[in-house]
């Protein structure tokens, strides 16, 4: 299991045929899914180059120096490490996001998400001054893409999360790619309740109100066994409580109505076989409008409602 990364460890001059050719070997036989685009993305962040280069250039040997990095990195994506967390970044909805250990890897999925909200809003809302929350931000790819998108209306876009390190990430993010939101650390709506001290009067209060409300929170069950790469994300950002998985969400959704504007819209992410629990809990709590849209596989996986 060793030989295919140990073929990287001589001192003969290896090529970068030769290096895609055994990391990606190696990293089959440690059943990483997407071995060689993993160790296409590898090479290419060491020499700091695309991927259009390596091939432009599959006979160049990279230095000893560039190879020691390449092992290192290689043995980390051989143990599940995600992709997106050695590299640095993830792509999501057309921009370039800082990814690490302190906030969930997006998925897919989630950019989806973002364009339903997207659509949503242009339906519901056409007004500036929109004000946005994304609960559960992580790192902030949701909140800091919806103001981005929509920017031309000035919305107020505040980033929560329980997570200071994930906060601190999503704020990284922000200011990255010039995006202006506000962050708040809080358990749910917990930092709309406490009062602000006189000693901390300069503390950032957020609106009371939101005309949309969008949430991608910890829906995991407990006793689910995860994918090792899922492993690696925080513990935090994955378990909903109980054995549905679903804890977290229905106490959000209780706390939410009073958060909402008149005409205002929420919309969460669920698991694949959550999302008609969902709703149905969100009927019951007398949200209205109550829809259920599916992903592009097919899976109803975004309730959608209004106050």
């Amino acid at each position: 299991m060793q030989r295919c990364r140990n073929a990287l460890m001589n001192s003969t001059p290896k090529s970068i045929r030769d290096i895609l050719l055994s990391g990606t070997a190696y990293l089959e036989t440690r059943q990483v899914e997407g071995a060689r685009a993993s160790m296409q993305a590898m090479l290419a962040y060491v020499l700091n180059k695309n991927r259009t280069w390596l091939y432009l250039h599959i006979d160049y040997c990279p230095t000893e120096g560039e190879l020691a990095h390449l092992r290192e990195m290689l043995r980390l994506r051989g143990q599940g490490v995600p992709l997106q967390h050695l590299l640095g970044e993830v792509e999501f909805y057309h921009r370039c996001f800082r990814s690490d250990a302190r906030a969930l890897v997006p998925r897919p999925e989630t950019e989806e998400l973002v364009e339903l909200t997207l659509q949503q809003i242009q339906i519901s809302h056409q007004k500036e001054g929109l004000c946005i929350l994304d609960m559960g931000c992580g790192s902030g790819v949701i909140g800091v893409s919806l103001a981005l998108e929509l920017h031309e209306q000035s919305p107020t876009v505040v980033l929560a999360d329980i997570s200071e390190a994930a906060l601190d990430l999503a704020l990284e993010n922000a200011t990255l790619l010039g995006a202006r939101v506000s962050t708040c650390c809080t358990d749910l709506f917990s930092a709309w309740q406490a009062p602000v001290e006189e000693e901390n009067l300069a503390r950032f209060v957020p609106p009371t109100k939101f005309d949309c409300i969008v949430a991608n929170l910890p829906y995991v069950r407990s006793d689910e066994t995860l994918q090792v790469e899922v492993a690696h994300d925080p513990h935090t950002a994955l378990y909903g409580g109980g054995e549905d998985g679903l804890g977290i969400i229905h106490r959000f959704l209780e706390e939410a109505r009073e958060h909402l504007s008149p005409d205002g819209i929420i919309l969460l992410e669920v698991g694949y076989d959550q999302g008609e629990s969902v709703a149905q809990q969100m009927r019951r709590l007398g949200y209205s409008s109550v829809e259920l849209r599916r992903d592009l596989s097919g899976v109803a996986r975004f309730p959608i409602a209004h106050a």
